[in-house]
């Protein structure tokens, strides 16, 4: 039996909207303006499904009543049992709603990416297939009007990427892509295997939140910054100017260096973006293990060895080891446009764990 919705908390948060809105009809000043509008527009769709939801628990209540007085009169009794019913469906339906609402956010759902593709087993198979997911990453970003700012890049020798990295700018990028870090598996036949023999080969996927200077404080003490002249395939970025760009951060270890601009200035940028993502995440991956015997709400463990899926090219199929699901559509998927079927599911399993969690242990006052 699910646990009621916390009513007392949903007429908190009727009234923070009111008076939100009052707040902003004084004209009040810029910054206040700003913040105020941030979290009006965030509690809005959570406002209007209690507004809906109470409105329709109010209709129920009487066309039951309704029903109860119609008497003798069949056609009234039958016309207003048929209405309670279907009210009853929308009341479910906006109650589920509420209680989605309600869940938890990740602080980073709203934030662009910093993705990271990597070629694993395989050799040039590999490399090609970095490429692959790549590339529907890119189309699934300008499905979902996202922008996509190549960070760094090492090609593979006969195509693909030995290694992609890249920032993809958008709001709620991280909520719908947070779920592909990890292990993805391949399986065809190479161009090359006269035999016509299948080959398995593998990349991994980091997926990261774009993280800001006030999200995590890097002392500039912590840094070893060396410059250098880029080089690579291709040849057309490579100049005499030291411009590449390597930041070690001595603390952790952690090592990114960029060196795809000519502008030293804007390798750097971009280098210190790389750093602070992944300084954040081992950080977050800390404070997420540390409580992970008292909290199992996740989708598969995190981590970036596990093999999550397999894309199975002779039988055209793409499979989701994580909640089992495979979907015969191969060629839409790459594309990017059947990718958003695989999020939606993965999104959907998140939420009713996190949705039963919350049932088991009670809403609590905070929600």
């Amino acid at each position: 039996m699910t646990s009621p919705l916390p009513d007392a908390r949903l007429d908190q948060l009727l009234a923070r909207h009111a008076e939100i809105e009052h707040a902003l009809s004084a004209s009040p000043d810029a910054d206040t303006y700003v913040r105020l509008s941030r979290e009006f527009s965030d509690l809005s769709p959570l406002i209007a499904s209690v507004k809906a939801l109470r409105s329709a628990e109010r209709e129920l209540v009487d066309a039951r009543a309704l029903a109860d007085e119609a008497g003798g009169d069949r056609d009234m009794a039958a016309m207003a049992e048929e209405e309670a019913a279907e009210l009853e469906e929308k009341v479910e339906t906006l109650t589920r709603e509420v209680r989605l609402a309600l869940l938890p956010k990740d602080a980073m759902d709203e934030r662009g990416v910093i993705l990271e593709v990597r070629a694993g087993t395989g050799g040039d198979e590999a490399a090609l297939f970095a490429g692959d997911l790549f590339r529907m990453y890119e189309r699934f970003a300008g499905l979902n009007g996202w922008t996509v700012e190549v960070l760094s890049l090492s090609e593979g020798a006969a195509g693909g990427y030995k290694e992609i990295v890249a920032a993809l700018h958008g709001r709620g990028a991280y909520a719908r892509l947070k779920f592909e870090s990890g292990a993805h598996r391949v399986q065809r036949v190479p161009d090359t295997e006269a035999s016509g023999r299948i080959h398995t080969s593998a990349a991994t996927v980091a997926v990261l939140p774009e993280v800001e200077e006030v999200d995590i404080a890097i002392d500039e003490g912590d840094l070893r910054i060396d410059v250098f002249r880029a080089s690579g395939a291709g040849g057309q970025h490579v100049n005499k100017t030291e411009s590449a760009v390597r930041i070690t951060h001595i603390p952790t270890g952690t090592v990114v260096a960029v060196q795809d601009e000519r502008s030293q200035h804007k390798n750097k940028a971009r280098a210190m973006a790389m750093l602070r993502a992944r300084i954040y995440e081992a950080e977050r991956e800390k404070r997420d293990s540390a409580r992970a015997s008292e909290r199992k709400v996740q989708v598969g463990s995190g981590d970036r060895s596990e093999r999550i899926r397999t894309y199975n090219f002779p039988q055209g199929r793409v499979t989701d080891h994580r909640i089992g699901l495979t979907l015969h559509k191969l060629p839409e998927i790459l594309a990017g446009d059947g990718l958003g079927e695989l999020v939606d599911a993965l999104t959907t399993e998140y939420q009713a764990a996190l949705l039963a969690e919350a049932e088991t242990g009670g809403w609590g006052p905070g929600g």
